[in-house]
C-alpha cells in the first residue's frame, strides 16, 4: 500500500470535525418480566390485603342413607382469610435547567428520559420482590423499618419439592417466616411431575415454569419438552408472555420460561389465575418542590404480592 503523498491533509492535522455518535440510546439489561406480566393485576384498598380461600371436603364414597333418614348436621368449616402487606417503591428523579434544555444525543428530554428509565427499574424491582424469599413485614411505624410483602418463597408450601433440610414457610393468615433453604441437588425432571401431581391433587392447574438461566438449560433436556417454540393463534388471546418451551406433562403443558429477577436456585410452577399484583397505589410520578435549578420528583408505587390460594401452584427448591 503506497504512503499518502507529501502534504496531504489528513483528519489527523484536520480541527472542528464534528462528532460522530449514535442517535439512540442502547440498554442492555434485562426488562422481561414473566411473573408480573402473567399473573393479574388488582386493587388493594388497605396496606394489609386479604383474599378468602375455601376448599371441598374430600369426596365421600360412604354417603349412603337410609330411606326416611333424620339429617345429623355437620359443622360448617369457615373460610380462612390470609393476607400480605403492601409495599412502597420508589425511584427519585433530578435533573438540572441546563441539562433540560442542551441539545443532546438520544432523547429530547432528559427529564422524559429519566422517568422512563427509572419506571423500567421500578418494574424490576417489583418482580424480584416478589420472587424472593422474604416473609411480609408490617413495619413499626417509627419510620425506621418499612413494610415489605411477602414473596413466593414465602407463600409457598403445600407443593413442594426441596432438599435434605429444607422446610416450608410458616403462616397462619399471613406469611410470617420464609422456607429455609435445604441442601441443593440437581433439577430433575422427577420434580416437576411431582410438584405438578400433587398442584393437581389440590385443585391447582399450574401453566407457568419459572426458572433460572442456569436450570433452564437443564429444564431443555427433559423428555417431556415437547417442542422450542409454541403456535400462538391470531384469533386466540396470548396466555403466557415470555413462553420459550413448552412441557407436556400428564395435567396440561407447562409454558417455560427464564426469569433473571429470581433465585437461580427456585423452580416456580404458577397457576396465573391464582396470583396477583395488588396495588394500593399504581405508579405515579410526583413532582417535588424546586430547592434550586433543577427540575425533581418521584415515581412511588404501593403493592401487595397476592397468592389466592397457594394449593394451587408450587416450586421446586435447592436447585443447584
Amino acid at each position: 500500500m503506497a504512503a499518502p503523498e507529501t502534504n496531504t491533509y489528513q483528519t489527523y492535522q484536520a480541527k472542528g470535525g464534528k462528532e460522530d455518535v449514535s442517535d439512540i440510546i442502547s440498554r442492555i439489561s434485562p426488562e422481561d418480566t414473566p411473573y408480573t406480566s402473567n399473573v393479574g393485576s388488582g386493587k388493594a384498598r388497605n396496606t394489609f390485603h386479604e383474599v378468602l380461600q375455601d376448599s371441598l371436603a374430600a369426596a365421600d364414597t360412604t354417603n349412603a342413607q337410609v330411606e326416611g333418614f333424620v339429617v345429623a348436621h355437620t359443622a360448617a368449616v369457615p373460610v380462612l382469610r390470609v393476607g400480605n402487606y403492601t409495599q412502597i417503591v420508589q425511584k427519585d428523579v433530578i435533573v438540572s435547567g441546563s441539562l433540560e434544555v442542551q441539545d443532546k444525543y438520544g432523547r429530547a428530554s432528559e427529564m422524559a428520559y429519566q422517568k422512563a428509565k427509572k419506571g423500567a427499574e421500578l418494574k424490576r424491582d417489583v418482580e424480584a420482590i416478589c420472587l424472593k424469599n422474604g416473609a411480609a413485614i408490617p413495619g413499626d411505624g417509627t419510620g425506621t423499618l418499612a413494610r415489605q410483602t411477602a414473596g413466593l418463597g414465602a407463600w409457598l408450601k403445600t407443593n413442594t419439592a426441596e432438599g435434605a433440610g429444607g422446610a416450608d414457610p410458616v403462616y397462619s393468615n399471613v406469611p410470617i417466616v420464609a422456607r429455609t433453604d435445604g441442601t441443593q441437588a440437581a433439577f430433575t425432571e422427577a420434580m416437576i411431575k411431582a410438584v405438578m401431581l400433587s398442584a393437581v391433587q389440590q385443585g391447582g392447574k399450574p401453566r407457568l415454569l419459572m426458572l433460572g438461566p442456569g436450570n433452564k438449560q437443564v429444564f431443555s433436556t427433559f423428555t417431556g419438552v415437547a417442542t422450542k417454540t409454541f403456535y400462538q393463534s391470531a384469533v386466540e388471546q396470548t396466555k403466557i408472555i415470555g413462553a420459550a418451551d413448552v412441557y407436556v406433562s400428564d395435567f396440561g403443558t407447562l409454558a417455560a420460561t427464564v426469569n433473571l429477577f429470581q433465585r437461580n436456585r427456585d423452580a416456580f410452577l404458577i397457576d396465573p389465575e391464582l396470583h396477583e399484583i395488588s396495588w394500593y397505589r399504581p405508579y405515579f410520578f410526583k413532582p417535588l418542590a424546586d430547592t434550586g435549578d433543577a427540575d425533581r420528583g418521584v415515581i412511588i408505587g404501593e403493592f401487595a404480592n397476592t397468592v389466592k390460594n397457594e394449593a394451587g401452584s408450587g416450586a421446586a427448591y435447592d436447585l443447584t
